[in-house]
């Protein structure tokens, strides 16, 4: 059985062209993440990146943080890079560093079969 719809379309609707006001060079393409800021809720780290975005991890994602006193998450150092959180041990209850890349890039799989 076969049936034949009849489309109602003009050319116009078929195809639209829109101007592009603004060249590709013209658009920010973030090339490397560094941290600006750092602020905690009970449930989020919030890292703040000098190129604008915002990066939000679960801190039950972070066990040695999401276990810590609120006073204690606040006690971290920005490394001189500016790509990485670290907790000193000698300075507060909490040892343990995090790489920001570690939370933008995917884990790479390996080749390997199972």
């Amino acid at each position: 059985m076969s049936t034949k719809v009849k489309q109602n379309r003009t050319p116009e609707q078929t195809a639209r062209w829109y101007d592009i006001p603004y060249p590709a060079s013209a658009y920010t393409f973030p090339r490397e993440a560094q941290v600006h800021h750092v602020r905690f809720d009970d449930r989020y780290i919030h890292v703040e990146l000098t190129d604008g975005r915002v990066l939000s991890v679960p801190l039950s994602w972070i066990p040695t943080l999401y276990n810590a006193e609120p006073a204690e998450r606040e006690k971290y150092e920005i490394s001189q890079d500016r790509k990485m959180l670290v907790w000193d041990p000698d300075k507060c209850a909490i040892n343990d560093e995090i790489r920001i890349d570690d939370y933008l890039v995917p884990e790479r799989q390996s080749n390997s079969s199972v």
